[in-house]
């Protein structure tokens, strides 16, 4: 009797071949040192393939072109963070209002971003097209699921965007560089923003607060 088909998982990476999975590995390694070395402005996939070891094809067939490069390489500390807001402990994690929830995964993901800033950086640089898919597709989804709890009547689309706008690795630095700030300046001044925000819903339109 034949053994019953396990159909893929949405959202899963599907298995490798044991080959293709070291090769995979081996050139994610090689492209964090090198970008640790010389910074992620100058990352090459044909360099990346040279110091490999593997043949210019096998990096774009696995990764596309540069900025699917730079996705993997965000990848795995992206997933322990997707995990800490979707399942870890409070206020990040379930189990707190929907308003702190808010705030406290602004905070987060500004360590997020901050943690990889250069690899942000290119991120942002590779169109729209990539610069709100993956990780920013998941973000505004939770961000959203979390605004309609805390102002049910906002358009939670809109303003998801608009709560994640300044957490973008450019304006980080540049409020680092040319303006002095801190990145606990940074994390007070969302706060106050998601504060804003959900307190603002809160109150009827043309009404005040009983």
């Amino acid at each position: 009797m034949r053994g019953r088909r396990t159909l893929p998982v949405i959202g899963q990476p599907q298995p490798e071949r044991a080959d293709a999975a070291r090769n995979r590995r081996r050139i994610i390694e090689v492209a964090a040192r090198m970008i640790a070395e010389h910074g992620a402005d100058n990352i090459s996939l044909d360099e990346v393939a040279r110091v490999a070891g593997v043949g210019v094809g096998t990096v774009y067939r696995r990764f596309g072109d540069r900025a699917g490069l730079v996705l993997a390489l965000i990848d795995d500390q992206e997933r322990q963070f997707q995990e800490a807001f979707l399942a870890g402990p409070p206020p990040l994690g379930p189990g707190a209002p929907a308003a702190e929830r808010i705030t406290a995964f602004l905070d987060a993901l500004v360590d997020r971003v901050v943690a990889q800033q250069g690899l942000f950086v290119q991120l942002e640089k590779c169109g729209k097209t990539i610069r709100y898919s993956g990780p920013y597709r998941v973000h505004h989804v939770h961000l959203a699921t979390l605004l309609a709890q805390a102002c049910p009547q906002a358009d939670r689309a809109f303003l998801a965007d608009a709560l994640l706008a300044p957490v973008n690795a450019r304006l980080i630095a540049f409020q680092q560089e040319e303006r002095g700030m801190t990145i606990g300046e940074i994390k007070a001044g969302l706060a106050q923003l998601a504060t804003v925000v959900t307190c603002g819903y809160s109150v009827p339109p043309g009404g005040s607060r009983r």
